[in-house]
């Protein structure tokens, strides 16, 4: 079949994807591209950390997930350039992909403003590599401190510091304060797991700031009751593998997990124009960079205030309205019709969970938290799961550990070290 142009997508995540499918009834030739074989649901990788679900219940192969849209080609390839002149990608492996539409949906990778150093004894969450890295690092650490004979040596390693209050480190310092009290509690002879110390620290005045204050204060009570030493206003200006200090405080620790900030991929480099602090790229109201209405960035790549006036954040369902729009401009071009109105963020509200039948939620007209709100959290979560297996596979597996406080992914493999650190 002859196709009147080809768009060629860069990232196969939740942007990525979504722009490759609403494209499926398009006359182009469409080739997604992607560092790894698989698509990965972001929202639930620190339930792969603290051994609440295996990885295969979070990612599916993207040649699967696209195996019936008969315009797609996947490519495993990892971009090194794009050649705006030329309208060609290039990749690592030296492959050229040349295109007449490019979407770029390249993620983030960890920010740690300034201190690349930390990164090898305070890993981020981003990546398959990073969560079974971060279950390797805790599970070790009670395995070690059930054989130390020194107390001192015990309670630094029974100590984990989660630096960065937002969703991703609220939702971890829940999930490992579960893990210590509830699923390991009885696992061990010469320790108790749950005399272990969970320290969250975050460097402004509240976590979830992007949730109301009385729901960020509801997120911190929760947090509490699960052990959880929760801190505000505390800044990080050290780790090493000893721990980190804050503010002035040395907080000997024998697991630090990152969840304090991003930094888009080198989008901005790739194509030679100016980025924000994050390494956004500051796009058209229809995504295109200026000067290029051929090139289109989504995602946490991205900077851009919609025609309502709302900064578009970096989260799964604002990626995928994006790529939905992109394709619907392409179309709209390919097809000489009027395009899109400018791009509108339609904001159906903000979730996060605090451990077992603990959640807050933000509608903006409603606001909730408790069991209803992590009842919820779990029915989003599980519809927007890629495929029918994994939506079975992570609903029973959750029941199971509601109702027996176990977790069945505990399984120490591999490195503490993940292999690769780039953005998806």
């Amino acid at each position: 079949m002859a196709y009147a142009a080809r768009v060629v997508i860069v990232g196969a995540g939740f942007g990525g994807l979504s722009a490759a499918r609403a494209l499926a009834d398009a006359p182009v030739d469409v080739v997604i591209v992607d560092r790894r074989n698989h698509h990965l649901f972001q929202p639930l990788l620190y339930q792969v950390a603290t051994a609440g679900l295996s990885p295969a219940d979070i990612a599916a192969p993207i040649r699967s997930i696209l195996s019936d849209q008969r315009n797609a080609t996947v490519v495993m390839g990892e971009i090194a350039a794009v050649n705006t002149a030329e309208r060609v990608v290039a990749d690592t492996a030296g492959q050229r992909l040349p295109y007449d539409y490019l979407i770029l949906a390249t993620g983030a990778r960890h920010a740690y403003f300034g201190h690349s150093e930390w990164e090898t004894n305070a890993p981020g969450l981003k990546t398959i590599e990073d969560a079974t890295a971060i279950r390797h690092r805790l599970l070790v650490a009670f395995e070690r401190a059930e054989m130390s004979t020194d107390e001192e040596e015990r309670q630094r390693l029974l100590t984990i510091v989660i630096v960065g209050g937002g969703p991703t480190g609220v939702e971890m310092a829940g999930a490992v304060a579960e893990l210590a009290r509830r699923a390991l509690a009885t696992d061990f002879r010469h320790i108790d797991p749950r005399q272990a110390r969970i320290i969250l620290v975050e460097a402004g005045p509240r976590i979830l700031t992007t949730f109301p204050d009385d729901l960020s204060a509801r997120a911190v009570y929760a947090l509490e009751n699960l052990g959880v030493d929760v801190r505000t206003e505390a800044r990080v200006t050290e780790s090493d593998a000893d721990g980190v200090v804050v503010n002035g405080e040395r907080i000997h620790a024998g697991t630090v997990i990152w969840g304090a900030g991003v930094q888009a991929s080198p989008v901005a480099e790739w194509l030679g124009v100016p980025a924000d602090r994050a390494g956004r790229v500051k796009v058209e109201g229809d995504f295109s960079v200026a000067g290029h209405p051929e090139i289109f960035v989504i995602g946490d790549a991205a900077q851009l205030t919609d025609a309502a006036g709302v900064a578009v954040p970096g989260v799964a369902p604002a990626a995928k309205q994006a790529g939905a729009y992109v394709a619907r401009v392409i179309k709209a071009q390919l097809e000489q019709r009027r395009p899109p109105a400018a791009f509108r963020y339609r904001n159906w509200g903000n979730l996060a969970t605090i451990g077992r039948r603990a959640a807050v939620a933000d509608f903006g007209w409603m606001r909730i938290s408790g069991p209803i709100a992590w009842w919820l959290w779990g029915f989003v979560h599980i519809f927007f799961l890629i495929g029918f297996r994994n939506r079975v596979a992570v609903m029973f597996n959750w029941l199971w550990s509601f109702l027996t406080y176990k977790r069945g992914a505990r399984l120490i493999t591999g490195s503490p070290q993940p292999r690769e650190r780039e953005a998806d």
